[in-house]
């Protein structure tokens, strides 16, 4: 597989088809992200500055999305690569790509989450970060506690 072919793209948004294809990928390559819904990729993707995409030909291999506030801090998301195509240096590429970004490129600190890549990401120049563990799972919030919030509101 000649993978010099394999173009890298920007973009604001994927059309259905392409979609499609993400979610396939996502499937296939990305044990965190299966059975991710359509609308959900969407509007994910409509929030996220830089989105890069890994194009062979037609086929999408691979993926990655940020998001930065352009100064302090930034996060990378769902990167990805597809299983044939892993071990070439591309997924070095893809978040090359998405660091190289007019939003990304002077960020003080940029972030990610991973769960099996950690030497990937070491390699790239990430590194292990102890301070920053907490995380706030989305529920319903404490009526009481919205109202105590509100009354310092006002």
């Amino acid at each position: 597989m000649d993978l010099r072919s394999v173009q890298f793209r920007y973009t604001e948004s994927l059309d259905a088809k392409d979609l499609e294809q993400l979610s396939n990928l996502f499937d296939h390559s990305a044990f965190w992200a299966t059975d991710r819904r359509f609308e959900d990729l969407a509007k994910a993707i409509s929030y996220s500055c830089p989105v890069v995409t890994a194009w062979d030909g037609e086929m999408l291999v691979g993926f990655a999305r940020a998001t930065s506030d352009g100064v302090y801090r930034a996060t990378i998301w769902d990167v990805v690569i597809h299983d044939d195509y892993q071990g070439a240096g591309l997924g070095r590429k893809l978040v090359e790509t998405v660091l190289g970004h007019p939003h990304m490129s002077s960020v003080e600190r940029t972030y990610l989450m991973t769960t099996n890549q950690r030497q990937f990401y070491a390699r790239v120049g990430f590194s292990e970060n102890a301070t920053t563990t907490m995380v706030l799972i989305n529920q319903p919030i404490d009526g009481s506690l919205l109202r105590q919030v509100e009354e310092v509101v006002q």
